[in-house]
């Protein structure tokens, strides 16, 4: 009896049991090994680990990647040129020759690569290395950004579904006037209000921006669920409002948030895109995935295609991977499923 009685006690709990479903599930474990690895690299990035030296010249420019062979203008720049003969007529010219001759013997001429793994960009920086620190810029505007978005929108829904009356008609007032703007001129607004560029910027920006959407499906499934009977338990027992909310209700429409997780850190992560472009992005000297195919553009119509495929490759993998891993985990914490 006692070990009948232990056994129920330790009873797994909602999120043991969602984590054996995922365990189950192939394909959202390989999504979520795939997120890790990102995450690993953003965190390698962060530490200075790898990738800090990304914006050495160690190509040539417009270098192909590796499994292409460079043509015959590429293989030029990496002839050494002969000597500009000095100008007669110019009286510093002795000066500068000494200069030039100091400046080589301390810092020698680096040999320069023809080609890259992943090739290189118009200044011969490497692109693999440049994409592994364009992603710690939009791996945390998009998850940053859609952390706070889903924050503000999962508090505000919660208060206003959950107490209704004059809260409700206050939040609702306040989502009405966000919706009422059109997204980018509330994007444009922030931003000239805010008038600097960073990471941090963006970050503000999209969050204070994008919260409306999680605010309207939270509150409806707040409304729904507080005339429940598990609440009204919880109301007889003596639960607080806030305990109520958010350790009774939370557990039962977080697959909601995850959703909107999910959906907004994609949104957020072309939104640095749109930004970058209209110059509220990164400042100059740092690199993104948005200013990537900022510069991609151009390459392009050389016929340099390697930079945007690697953008957009690395782009497409870490997106397609957390909305694969956070829909298996909205179905394995969805109650209805069960």
């Amino acid at each position: 009896m006692r070990a009948v009685l232990n056994h129920h006690a330790v009873s797994p709990g909602l999120w043991m049991l969602a984590w054996r479903r995922l365990r189950a599930d192939r394909i959202a474990m390989t999504a979520l090994a795939v997120v890790g690895a990102f995450l690993l690299m953003l965190v390698g990035s962060i530490s200075g680990l790898i990738a800090n030296d990304w914006e050495e010249e160690v190509a040539v420019n417009y270098a192909p990647p590796g499994f292409l062979k460079p043509d015959a203008a590429t293989a030029a720049l990496a002839r050494p040129q002969a000597p500009t003969p000095p100008n007669a007529f110019d009286p510093l010219a002795s000066e500068l020759a000494v200069l030039e001759a100091q400046v080589q013997a301390t810092h020698p001429p680096r040999a320069k690569a023809l080609t890259l793994p992943f090739g290189a960009d118009k200044w011969g920086h490497d692109v693999l290395k440049k994409t592994v620190k364009g992603g710690e810029t939009s791996i945390v505007v998009g998850l940053v950004a859609a952390f706070v978005a889903v924050a503000l929108g999962t508090l505000f829904g919660a208060v206003s579904g959950f107490y209704g009356g004059a809260v409700d008609d206050l939040f609702n007032w306040f989502y009405s006037i966000f919706t009422s703007i059109p997204s980018i001129l509330m994007i444009l607004t922030v931003a000239a209000v805010l008038q600097q560029k960073g990471v941090m910027t963006i970050v503000l920006i999209l969050g204070l921006t994008g919260w409306t959407g999680p605010y309207r499906l939270v509150r409806a499934e707040y409304i729904k669920h507080k005339a429940r009977e598990y609440v009204m338990a919880a109301d007889a027992i003596g639960a607080s409002n806030w305990r109520k909310m958010f350790s009774h209700i939370f557990p039962n429409v977080s697959h909601v948030a995850l959703v909107q997780l999910s959906i907004l850190v994609v949104g957020f992560i072309k939104a640095e895109v749109i930004l970058s472009f209209l110059g509220f992005g990164v400042p100059v000297g740092t690199v993104s995935w948005g200013s990537m195919l900022n510069e991609a553009q151009n390459e392009l119509i050389l016929g340099k295609w390697w930079q945007l495929a690697a953008a957009a490759g690395a782009m497409a993998l870490l997106v397609t991977a957390f909305s694969l891993f956070t829909d298996a985990l909205r179905d394995a914490l969805d109650p209805k499923l069960k």
